[in-house]
């Protein structure tokens, strides 16, 4: 199956991202990190290969906190929340609100909801209190790929 690139900007405009692949997965994370990173009751990702994200205008900055919990990417002129590296692993967390596509912000999954705010309803498949056990992954983004 071909897959045309994508392209996804900030806020302002001042710096464009490109995924050259389909997400693996889609997700909204309910912690209290993901609240406060967003001002919001979630944030939105979908996980590409990390070969497939590239910044095509523009620089991104260092945000957020950093560390193992990931090196967070934004716009430094507007702040918008980019991207999502993960030191050791073969994927990227992209916002998909960077792109016009209505399908790649629609979660699949939901986590840490053991943070959820009470009053948040998704319409998710899987709900997770924290992150899926690693046994579990396997079966996830098959199911995810195949719907």
């Amino acid at each position: 199956m071909t897959f045309n690139p994508e392209r996804g900007t900030c806020r302002c405009g001042a710096v464009e991202i490109e995924v050259s692949a389909p997400p693996f997965m889609t997700m909204a994370c309910h912690c209290r990190g993901c609240q406060r990173m967003t001002a919001s009751a979630f944030s939105l990702t979908m996980m590409v290969p990390a070969a497939a994200l590239r910044v095509t205008k523009g620089e991104t900055v260092r945000g957020g906190t950093g560390g193992p919990m990931g090196d967070h990417r934004f716009c430094d002129g507007c702040k918008s929340w980019l991207f999502t590296r993960f030191e050791g692993q073969d994927f990227v967390n992209v916002r998909p609100t960077m792109f016009d596509r209505p399908d790649w912000s629609r979660p699949f999954a939901e986590v840490q909801t053991a943070e959820k705010l009470d009053w948040v309803r998704l319409p998710v498949r899987h709900s997770f209190q924290r992150f899926p056990p690693p046994e579990q992954y396997g079966a996830l983004l098959a199911e995810f790929t195949a719907g």
